[in-house]
Parts: structure tokens; C-alpha cells; sequence
């Protein structure tokens, strides 16, 4: 690079994995991004244009911001949020290209606020000079609070156009700031053709396999199915396969012996790690058991804690069970304990068992709309006094103020049961508890019927 950047030479290598190689006076992708015979597969066939990116067509349509920036002609800076391997740094790539801009790139992993001030110092330079620079941050994710907030005033003023790259959501890891000074563009996994398209390509470019090898269509099938939609994991799946084919033919028995593990996208602290655990909850509420347990498995298998998939368990018991099996709630409760005394692995059979319990179980709102009308009652103000006959009185001096004095206590009657005035005065005939008619609740409704008439005298 330029004169200026000798602090962020080490910077760009650990990003780029280019030693010694740095962007020429005329920035291009080939002098940043490393692209020769010895790089990944997943390196050399990342796109020299907007025409080879396969996926993401929401945002690279004509006159998209997106498409502007990469054609040179936008001026926003850009958050590129979204799972790996859909094309964070491809784009980031083809920014580079940009007509009449300079590219900068740093690593949230290695750059410090040193090296973010000394890009805006150049930056600054050249924009004096009118040139302006882009500014790619892999990973921006990492950047704490004090390394974004030197960004804050560049990019508001334009000295750098900003491209930071994440797999978390920016509304969780970016600082209000700069969140509100940037363009958020989501992208999405790449489906399972894409996947397929992205390696057709590695099979015949001449950057890639170069027809070199023969790989099956089960190959192809199995390679898509681990990819999770991430188009690195497949070339690299490909090449490390390629690698282990024997007489230039790959088939599924080679990929299989060279890799053997499905991709999970998950975060434990950004927006995957959310999603999944409503996707969870709302299988199991609509009662749809096999989506429950897959994502279940799908939190298990990315590390979730199982402490926090125990305790949501035991909340959604009471949440959308309640009274229509109780002993959901001693389920999840027996599964909560199972984790906290036996722990992973063997754990997840209770979480499981709870799990489809929960989802199998009759579903009721009415202990979450009980509870939540009585609150909102006592938030406005109705909480009257206590009747004097239900007051405390286990205290000298409690018979002369009227407390305690006509209590009817309900076992001296035939059915256990009397009529009675419990509620304050504003709340006398009030009904928080209302139960549906699924599961034992549908028993409950008839026998609360009478009890309250019983209780109120009618």
C-alpha cells in the first residue's frame, strides 16, 4: 500500500493472508485479496465482477445502494451482516474496484484504534488530494465500543466510506451511532441451488478444478446438504475432497471419509441465538413436536447452554400449558434438574422428553391471562382493603380492631366449601381465571363453575 499504512501491513496480511503483498498505487481486487495458484479453492473463485455473484438478488438489482457502491457511483457506508460464506468479503472484494476510490481493509481481530486513526489520517490525505477511500472492517462485530466510536466522525463526514462485514446482527454489536450512519444490508444463506451452481462453477473454471475431476451427483448432493448455505464450507468440502480422490473421480464415499459434519449457523449472543429459541417456543405452542425437536437439536448441536433451553422449557410450561396438563410444569422441572445434576451429554434425552411432552401437551393461555389481568388491575389501583375476616389475627390486640373475627372456615362444611366474600370490595365478582376446554381444564371449567357460585352466594 501506500505511503502511510507501514503500521497496517500486518494488519491486512492477517486478514488477506497476502505476506508481503500489498494494494499497488491503482487498487484492485487481485493486488488485495490473493488469488494465485497456491490460494483456497474458495479464494480463487470468489467473483472478479458483479455478473459471476451467484445469490443475494434482493440487493444487486439495477440502481440498488448496493450495486451503486460496487459500480463506483454510491457514497454511503454499508454493514454487510449475514451468515459466513455468503459473500461479505466477495463484495468487499469487488469494492475494491471501485473507480477512483482506494481500499483499506483492517481485521476487528488484530487493529486496534491506532490503526483505525491512521487509515482516516491517510484517508483525510487523499480526500484533500480527491481521492477517496473505502474502508473494509472484517469482523466489526469485534470491534468494542471505544473502536467504533473512532470511526464515528470519518464516516459521518465522508473522509472513508465504511464496509464492515458481520455474522451477527448489527442492532446487537454495532453502537447506535454508527448503526444510524450506515446502510444495514442483510444476506441471506445462498439456497441449495446456488450451492450447486457455486460448485459447477469450481468443477470447470479454469481458477478452480479445471475439469480436472469427475465428482458424482450424490457427491454434489451431500457436499449442498453440509454447505448449509455457506458457499466457503462447500469449495472447501470440494477441494478437500478432490485432494482425497483417487484416479480424478470424487463420489460421495470420498466426501463422506473427508467430511462428516453439517454446518450450523448459530450464535450464542446475537440474533441466530434469539431466533431459534422463538422458533423453539412457537413449534412447540402450535404443537408441531418434529419442528420442536429439530430446533432443540439445532441449539444442542451449536452449544447452546442447556441450563438456558431448560429454564425456557419450565417457562413455557405455565406460559401456554398451565391447568391444561400439570404436569407439564413437572416435566420441564424434573428435566431443569436432570441438567443441573447429570449435564450434557446425556441431558438431552430429558430435554427431549420434555421437549415433546410440552409440544404434545393440550395447550391453555388462561394461567398467562390470570395472572397478567390480575397485575394490570392491581397497576391501576385496584387493590382495596382486605375483608376484616381474612385479616391476620395471630397478634394481641387483633380481636378489638375486628380482625380475624367471623371467618368461616371452609372445613366445619359439607362440601369444603362456603359462601364468602374473599376479593376486595371493586373486585367482587371479578373472573381472572377463565379455562378452555382442552385437555384437564375441560374438567376444571364445570367444577370452577360451581365453586364460584357456591363462594359468591348465587
Amino acid at each position: 500500500m501506500s505511503e502511510g499504512l507501514g503500521t497496517l501491513h500486518n494488519v491486512s496480511d492477517s486478514l488477506f493472508d497476502v505476506p508481503g503483498e500489498h494494494a499497488s498505487a491503482e487498487p484492485g481486487a487481485d493486488a488485495v485479496f490473493r488469488r494465485d495458484s497456491g490460494a483456497p479453492l474458495a479464494v480463487r473463485l470468489r467473483p472478479a465482477n458483479l455478473d459471476e455473484v451467484i445469490g443475494q438478488t434482493h440487493l444487486l438489482g439495477p440502481g440498488s445502494p448496493l450495486r451503486r457502491l460496487v459500480e463506483g457511483s454510491g457514497a454511503a457506508s454499508v454493514l454487510l451482516y449475514g451468515p459466513p460464506g455468503t459473500g461479505k468479503t466477495t463484495l468487499a472484494s469487488l469494492l475494491s474496484q471501485a473507480t477512483g476510490r482506494r481500499f483499506e481493509a483492517l481485521s476487528a481481530l488484530s487493529a486496534g484504534v491506532k490503526e483505525v486513526r491512521a487509515v482516516i489520517d491517510l484517508a483525510r490525505r487523499r480526500l484533500a488530494a480527491g481521492e477517496q477511500t473505502v474502508l473494509f472492517i472484517d469482523e466489526i462485530h469485534r470491534f468494542s465500543k471505544t473502536q467504533q466510536d473512532a470511526l464515528l466522525a470519518a464516516v459521518e463526514n465522508r473522509v472513508v466510506l465504511l464496509v464492515g462485514a458481520t455474522t451477527e446482527n448489527p442492532s446487537f454489536s454495532v453502537v447506535s451511532p454508527l448503526l444510524s450512519r450506515s446502510l444495514v444490508l442483510q444476506l441471506q444463506p445462498l439456497t441449495p441451488d446456488d450451492i450447486r451452481a457455486v460448485l459447477a462453477r469450481a468443477i470447470s473454471d479454469p481458477r478452480g478444478l479445471a475439469d480436472a475431476y469427475t465428482v458424482s451427483g450424490d457427491a454434489i448432493e451431500h457436499i449442498v446438504r453440509i454447505a448449509g448455505g455457506d458457499a466457503r464450507r462447500a469449495l472447501t468440502a470440494l477441494e478437500a475432497s478432490a485432494e482425497s480422490a483417487t484416479e480424478g473421480a470424487v463420489d460421495l464415499e470420498t466426501v463422506e471419509a473427508t467430511v462428516d459434519k453439517a454446518a450450523v449457523r448459530y450464535d450464542r449472543a446475537g440474533d441466530q441465538h434469539y431466533d431459534v429459541i422463538s422458533a423453539f417456543i412457537k413449534s412447540i405452542r402450535g404443537s408441531d413436536v418434529d419442528a420442536a425437536v429439530h430446533y432443540l437439536a439445532r441449539m444442542l448441536a451449536a452449544g447452546e447452554d442447556p441450563r438456558f433451553i431448560a429454564r425456557r422449557l419450565m417457562i413455557h410450561a405455565s406460559e401456554d400449558i398451565g391447568m391444561a396438563d400439570p404436569m407439564a410444569l413437572q416435566t420441564a422441572t424434573a428435566a431443569a434438574q436432570v441438567v443441573q445434576q447429570v449435564g450434557l451429554p446425556e441431558c438431552k434425552l430429558a430435554l427431549a422428553q420434555a421437549t415433546i411432552h410440552l409440544a404434545t401437551a393440550p395447550k391453555s393461555g388462561a394461567v398467562t391471562t390470570a395472572i397478567g389481568t390480575a397485575m394490570a388491575d392491581v397497576s391501576r389501583g385496584k387493590a382495596g382493603a382486605v375483608p376484616p375476616y381474612l385479616r391476620d389475627g395471630h397478634y394481641a390486640g387483633a380481636a378489638l380492631l375486628g380482625n380475624a373475627q367471623g371467618y368461616k372456615f371452609p372445613h366445619k362444611y359439607r362440601e369444603g366449601v362456603v359462601a364468602q366474600q374473599y376479593p376486595p370490595d371493586e373486585l367482587v365478582g371479578t373472573d381472572y381465571y377463565l379455562p378452555t376446554d382442552h385437555g384437564n381444564e375441560r374438567t376444571i371449567a364445570p367444577r370452577l363453575e360451581k365453586l364460584r357460585r357456591i363462594i359468591r352466594g348465587k
